[in-house]
């Protein structure tokens, strides 16, 4: 299993990449970042000091939109990251939640984000493609490699990720739901024509090493409201019980009442606190080391190919080094 960190790019900036370069000294090999350019600084200059500071480290957004980023722009930033650093970069990509949301738009649809992953991933590895009537293409990236890694939860949108994308990102680390998500995703592939165990699959979600769980809950609260605004959509779409999701997603929603992007990925946000104590323990990964090896273990078992740590809390560093030099170790033996 590989593993990844994702950070949010708060000021300064030199404190994601410090974080970014000992992730990758303790054997983290992929560092991801939120991309909402409103909330945060701008992400894509820090992944250029992010890919110097490092040097094997893939760097990449969980996630970019189609909305507030043109495809074509995205697909150079890409291309141009992997031409000085070689191909160490990946997209992940959805709908867009706290990006267009703060900014008064809508997430994009499934349509768009399926035209802007063949754009970016076309553009990225040199070939030619349509966009807007045109046909573009970057000479200059012919050696470029590019993985577009998918978030999704709905049926429609795990669909399109195993009939069109290199993998899929869950955001969850809980394992009954990441079963069922992954076989939907794989079943979409095979319907597809596609190979669905060359998919990729990466979770993540908050990970907190310790003894005092009601902190740990407290400290990753705010997942679950993340988590949240998408299974609102999802609901809002098909209904309560129509969307063919797991109960235990579309359940504990019903207490959410709004949502406040200021404290988007923040702990101690009193707009999270209709998440209950039992999604904070299934979604995220608390408890003593043994607790985190023994859940790793068993979404490995899964197909799950990338655990990623949403590392907002008060514990960045400690859980950092008791990841890199145990539960990794541990995961490895």
């Amino acid at each position: 299993m590989d593993f990844g960190v994702v950070l949010q790019t708060d000021p300064p900036a030199w404190r994601v990449v410090d974080l970014a370069r000992k992730a990758e000294t303790l054997g983290f090999s992929y560092g991801w970042t939120f991309d909402s350019h409103v909330l945060w600084q701008e992400p894509y200059v820090i992944y250029s000091q992010m890919l110097a500071a490092t040097n094997r480290m893939i760097v990449g957004p969980m996630v970019t939109n189609p909305g507030t980023r043109n495809p074509t722009v995205t697909a150079s930033h890409f291309a141009t990251l992997n031409d000085m650093f070689g191909n160490r970069t990946v997209c992940g990509i959805g709908r867009g939640d706290s990006a267009m949301r703060v900014l008064g738009h809508k997430p994009e649809n499934l349509a768009s984000l399926s035209d802007a992953m063949r754009v970016i991933k076309d553009l990225a590895e040199g070939r030619e493609t349509q966009y807007n009537g045109t046909t573009q293409h970057f000479p200059w990236a012919r050696e470029s490699e590019l993985k577009v890694l998918m978030a999704a939860y709905g049926p429609k949108a795990l669909h399109l990720c195993g009939s069109e994308t290199d993998g899929f990102i869950l955001q969850l680390a809980d394992p009954d739901i990441t079963e069922w998500m992954i076989a939907a995703v794989r079943k979409a592939a095979e319907e597809a024509g596609r190979d669905p165990d060359a998919l990729y699959i990466c979770v993540a979600a908050p990970a907190y090493v310790g003894d005092n769980i009601e902190h740990q809950r407290d400290q990753c609260r705010w997942f679950g409201g993340m988590v949240g605004n998408h299974i609102a959509d999802i609901v809002g779409r098909y209904g309560d019980g129509g969307s063919g999701i797991p109960t235990a997603l579309s359940d504990y929603i019903k207490a959410r009442e709004g949502y406040d992007y200021s404290g988007h990925g923040k702990a101690g946000h009193d707009h999270t606190d209709f998440v209950p104590d039992d999604i904070v323990d299934r979604f995220c990964l608390l408890g003593d080391e043994a607790a985190h090896v023994a859940k790793l273990k068993e979404l490995e078992a899964l197909g799950v190919d990338q655990f990623a740590i949403y590392l907002m809390h008060d514990q960045k560093d400690e859980t950092l080094n008791a990841y890199g030099q145990r539960i990794i170790p541990a995961l490895a033996d």
